[in-house]
């Protein structure tokens, strides 16, 4: 990142215990989303996405106030556009870039430390790694990707695959 191009991620760190567990967390988030931009085609200094870091039992509430769940979740996404394809399958419509001054916002994105700690040990998978591909995966969804079908969900990992090898990281449905 150089300083005449403003971050892709807005960062807020809610839980401490992120800095302790990824120090690195601002540029896996950095590369994470650059990966989702790139997947879909698009320009990254062109867009802007808000990653929350927070604990199992944030993520715990938002997913109650938004999802009807009220249990912790790995990650969790808010898009700022519906950008969905009408088929099964297809890539999503591209956002609009806003009329506004800076970046267009995609939407929000929270991240669940302890989940993700879990999750990474049971897949013996480093932590940087799996936080790479939730980030990525949640970047994917507000870009308009989904896995709700079968066709959905090969178009989504298809890309977060590719995205991660390319990047030098293992396939994570491989």
């Amino acid at each position: 990142m150089t300083p005449d191009i403003p971050p892709l991620v807005d960062l807020l760190i809610d839980a401490e215990e992120w800095t302790e567990a990824l120090p690195e967390i601002a540029e896996v988030a950095e590369q994470a989303a650059g990966l989702a931009m790139n997947a879909a085609g698009l320009t990254a200094s062109d867009y802007v996405i808000s990653l929350l870091a927070c604990d199992d039992t944030r993520i715990a509430a938002l997913n109650g106030d938004f999802r009807g769940k009220p249990t912790p979740t790995n990650v969790l996404s808010w898009p700022a556009m519906t950008l969905a394809p009408d088929v099964a399958g297809a890539t999503p419509n591209p956002p609009m870039k806003l009329p506004i001054p800076g970046p267009t916002p995609l939407g929000d994105v929270a991240l669940a430390l302890q989940t993700c700690q879990r999750e990474a040990v049971q897949a013996a998978r480093p932590l940087k790694f799996h936080t790479t591909h939730l980030i990525l995966h949640g970047c994917l969804h507000l870009l308009g990707y989904d896995h709700e079908t079968p066709e959905d969900a090969a178009l989504m990992e298809g890309l977060e695959a590719k995205a991660l090898v390319n990047a030098g990281w293992p396939d994570p449905y491989a």
